[in-house]
C-alpha cells in the first residue's frame, strides 16, 4: 500500500502541503494541469527552494488574479463539478471543503448552506486544497497518516476580526484528533491545512511501519518567533498489504462492577475524542455472581497514555491492562456521494466479493435534520446514487 505520512512538527497550511508534495517527487506540471482542468482563469503556481535552517525545502505560492471572492460550499461544488478534474481529486476536494463548512457552521451558529467562506473561499486556498488532492492522487497515495498536530497561542488577523489560536474552525476541524499545546504566540495550523488533515488523513499518531521511498519538505513565508525550522515533512513510501490492510494496534481494557453504566455515553464520547480507534461496553458475570462490564478501548500507541487516564479519570476503574494486536482491515478510501439532498461523506470498501460503499452515519444524520426527512430517506438516496453511478459506468 502506497502510504504517505505528514510529519506536522511546525503545524501545517495549504502551501505547506504543496511544497512538500513537490519536494517529494510531484512533477509542477502536474498542478499546472490541474489548474488548468479547473478552468478558471488567473491561477498560476510559482514555487522556488529554499534553505532552512540547513534544510532544502520548497515554497510554494499561488497567485490569482482576483484579491478576494466569498464563496459558499454551493458555489465551490458547482465550480468543481463543471471542471475537468479527475473524479477522485473533485471528490476529495468537496471532501475537504465539506469539512470546512461544516466546522464554520457550527463555529458561527449557521448551517452548511448558508455559510460563506471568507479567506478560503479564495482562488488561492481553492487551488491549494485541489493541488493537494491531485498530488495525492498523482504521487499514488492510498493511505494518509498524520502526526498529532501543535496547537500555539496568541491572536490572528480574520475576516470577522481578531480570532484566538487556535482558531475556532481549526479547533472544530480538529474533534477526534490528537493535539499538543505549545508556548508559541503564532499561528502554526491553518484552516486549510487542519481542513486537509481532517478531510484526507486516514489515521493520526507515529510514523507507521512502511518501506521508506523518499521524503520531501514543504515550508512557508513565516519564520517562527522561538527559531525553529517552519516545515512540513511528508514521507512517502509502501507498507505490505496482502489483499487487505494489517496493522498493529493497542488494546486497552478493565473490569468495572461498582459502576453507573448511564455515564458510559459521555465516556464514550471522551475517549474517541481522546484518539480512541473504537470503544465498547460488554456486559458480564464477575465473581461472586455480580454483574460487571468489560470495557475495551482500541487505539494506536501513541495515544495508549491519554486514552488510559480517560478511563481512570471516568469511571471507578482503579487499574487497566493493555496489549498488542494484529488487525486485518479491507482496503478502503473515503468518497463523496452526490445526492438530491446533498453530498454525504461514504467509504469505498474493496471486499473479497466486491465494492461495497457505506455512507458516514453523521453525515447522514445532519442532512436528516437539516431537511426534515427520515434518517432512512437519506441512506437510500446514498444507495440510488451509488447505483447510478456504476450503472453509468458500465455503460460506458
Amino acid at each position: 500500500m502506497r502510504t504517505a505520512y505528514l510529519d506536522c512538527f511546525s503545524g501545517i497550511s495549504g502551501d505547506m502541503f504543496l511544497g512538500a508534495l513537490l519536494d517529494a517527487g510531484l512533477p509542477p506540471a502536474v498542478l499546472e494541469e490541474t489548474y488548468a482542468a479547473l478552468e478558471l482563469d488567473g491561477i498560476r503556481l510559482q514555487w522556488q527552494r529554499r534553505m532552512v535552517q540547513g534544510i532544502t525545502a520548497v515554497q510554494a505560492t499561488i497567485h490569482c488574479a482576483e484579491s478576494h471572492h466569498h464563496r459558499g460550499l454551493k458555489e465551490i461544488s458547482a465550480i468543481l463539478h463543471q471542471s475537468r478534474l479527475a473524479p477522485e481529486v473533485r471528490d476529495g476536494a468537496i471532501r475537504v471543503f465539506t469539512k470546512l463548512a461544516e466546522a464554520e457552521a457550527a463555529v458561527h451558529g449557521s448551517t452548511v448552506e448558508a455559510v460563506h467562506f471568507h479567506e478560503v473561499g479564495a482562488l488561492d486556498a481553492i487551488a491549494d486544497i485541489v493541488g493537494c488532492v491531485a498530488g495525492l492522487h498523482w504521487l499514488g497515495i492510498e493511505r494518509l497518516v498524520a502526526s498529532p498536530l501543535p496547537m500555539p497561542k496568541g491572536w490572528v488577523q480574520a475576516a470577522h476580526g481578531f480570532l484566538p489560536l487556535p482558531a475556532p474552525a481549526v479547533l472544530r476541524l480538529l474533534e477526534g484528533v490528537p493535539v499538543y499545546g505549545l508556548d508559541l504566540a503564532q499561528e502554526l495550523v491553518t484552516p486549510t491545512g487542519a481542513a486537509l488533515v481532517a478531510g484526507l488523513a486516514e489515521s493520526f499518531g507515529p510514523m507507521p511501519a512502511m518501506q521508506l521511498e523518499q521524503s520531501g519538505y514543504g515550508t512557508g513565508s513565516m519564520e517562527r518567533s522561538d527559531g525553529r525550522p517552519n516545515l512540513l515533512r511528508l514521507v512517502l513510501g509502501r507498507a505490505e498489504r496482502k489483499g487487505s490492510e494489517a496493522e498493529t494496534v493497542e488494546v486497552l481494557e478493565t473490569h468495572i462492577d461498582d459502576w453507573n453504566p448511564e455515564l458510559w455515553p459521555y465516556v464514550s464520547e471522551q475517549l474517541m475524542a481522546g484518539g480512541a480507534l473504537d470503544v465498547s461496553l460488554i456486559p458480564m458475570q464477575m465473581k461472586k455472581g455480580r454483574p460487571g462490564f468489560l470495557l475495551r478501548v482500541l487505539c494506536e500507541t501513541a495515544m495508549r497514555q491519554r486514552l488510559a487516564e480517560v478511563v481512570l479519570s471516568e469511571t471507578t476503574a482503579i487499574g487497566l491492562r493493555w496489549r498488542r494486536e494484529e488487525r486485518m482491515l479491507l482496503p478502503r478510501e473515503a468518497i463523496t456521494v452526490d445526492t438530491n439532498w446533498g453530498p454525504v461523506a461514504a467509504k469505498r470498501i474493496k471486499t473479497p466479493a466486491g465494492v461495497m460503499v457505506t455512507p458516514e452515519y453523521e453525515a447522514c444524520r445532519k442532512l436528516a435534520e437539516q431537511h426534515k426527512v427520515p434518517l432512512r430517506t437519506i441512506y437510500a438516496a446514498c444507495a440510488a446514487a451509488q447505483s447510478d453511478r456504476q450503472e453509468s459506468k458500465q455503460s460506458r
